[in-house]
């Protein structure tokens, strides 16, 4: 009898799993789509990628503040949603693959002849103001830009050029957008007990979007992976509703420089002296070497909850600790005197910022686990 009932225990145990991350998989892909181009502002990727997480609020059952998800605000941005080709000493370029535009560039059309400045630099001009700087680097690491320079910058892997460069011809149209409009949506469980007391969980949703027609950033683990847990949990406690409420919030932005947050925290739909606690996720995909807590050495006694727990039950490998950073949308909370957390996975695949990062290398390897930590310790409140 025992047997059996341990076995039953296994099997129920096996399938709540497998469907948490059968709906983790569903949500990662489709934001990981190329109907969202990277959730970024070429062809509205990001607010495309908004109605589709509000469509996901509404079908689990969230409460909006007053009469939508939506928070809406604007930022400056600029875009490359045109042409994006570079030919180095003859050879037509891969954008994402072998190169990338610095994002802060202006539109350039030309052929220039390069000037060795050092090993990995090069410039189209040997004086010190030159319109064009090519940088051999390691890697490929994009990001956002809501400004634009008078400089030109543009980075080639070095591994894909191991001789120096002679000639480069460059015809890319940059577009910059005074005032993107964006949002950031919100919704929540109702407590039982205290429900104007709130638990809250983050998780932006935006990444960097597309560079030229071809190379677009999937961002699988930065963020689709936070925000899959985000709806992963709001599910569990849709049918589970805690004693306090818990808010889910979905941040626009956060490449950008933690805008969405920033203006959240500006602009709460519910006082921040209402919130218990706030635990922002990002990165949330794989989970080999444990989980990495930022803000553990401010707020000790959680933190020693938080890892209690996992030393109970034997979640994750690891809790690693660190200080205050600002490092992600936590921080805004943060300095507005709301107790939070950043958390997010580390170890498995390398892909950051770049044209790999993708869904279907995603490991989850420990997205159950992490998912499970989260319940237990908001259970703690």
């Amino acid at each position: 009898m025992k047997i059996t009932i341990t076995f039953f225990f296994s099997v129920l145990l096996l399938t709540c799993h497998s469907q948490d991350t059968a709906y983790a998989r569903q949500v990662i892909k489709q934001l990981c789509s190329k109907e969202f181009l990277g959730r970024g502002y070429v062809k509205n990727g990001v607010n495309k990628a908004a109605g589709y997480i509000a469509g996901e609020m509404k079908s689990i059952g969230l409460q909006s503040f007053g009469n939508t998800y939506e928070q809406a605000y604007s930022f400056p941005v600029n875009t490359y949603p045109g042409k994006m080709a570079v030919t180095v000493d003859g050879r037509l370029l891969r954008p994402g693959k072998h190169y990338l535009v610095e994002p802060s560039a202006h539109s350039l059309k030309g052929t220039y002849t390069l000037v060795k400045r050092d090993s990995m630099t090069y410039a189209n001009d040997a004086g010190n103001k030159p319109s064009l700087i090519v940088k051999k680097k390691k890697k490929l690491t994009y990001t956002v830009s809501t400004d634009v320079s008078d400089e030109t910058l543009i980075e080639l892997l070095a591994d894909s050029f191991p001789g120096d460069l002679k000639v480069i011809s460059v015809n890319f149209e940059a577009k910059f957008i005074p005032e993107f409009k964006c949002k950031n949506l919100a919704g929540y469980i109702k407590g039982t007990e205290q429900p104007d007391s709130f638990l809250v969980f983050t998780a932006h949703y935006d990444h960097l979007g597309a560079m030229g027609k071809e190379a677009w950033f999937p961002g699988a683990n930065d963020n689709a992976s936070g925000v899959s847990v985000l709806l992963n949990l709001a599910k569990y406690y849709a049918t589970h509703p805690p004693r306090y409420s818990v808010a889910f919030i979905f941040f626009s932005g956060e490449e950008a420089g933690l805008l969405g947050s920033r203006y959240y925290s500006l602009h709460p739909l519910f006082p921040l002296s209402t919130i218990k606690f706030l635990t922002n996720l990002d990165l949330l995909g794989t989970g080999d070497d444990g989980i990495m807590v930022v803000n553990a050495t401010v707020f000790k006694s959680q933190f020693e909850r938080l890892n209690s727990l996992n030393t109970e039950k034997h979640y994750v490998r690891q809790i690693k600790q660190r200080g205050k950073a600002a490092n992600s949308d936590h921080y805004w909370f943060t300095e507005k005197g709301v107790p939070s957390f950043f958390i997010y996975t580390m170890g498995g695949i390398q892909a950051y910022h770049d044209i790999y990062d993708v869904e279907k290398t995603l490991p989850l390897t420990k997205y159950v686990e992490v998912c499970n930590l989260l319940i237990d310790f908001i259970a703690t409140f």
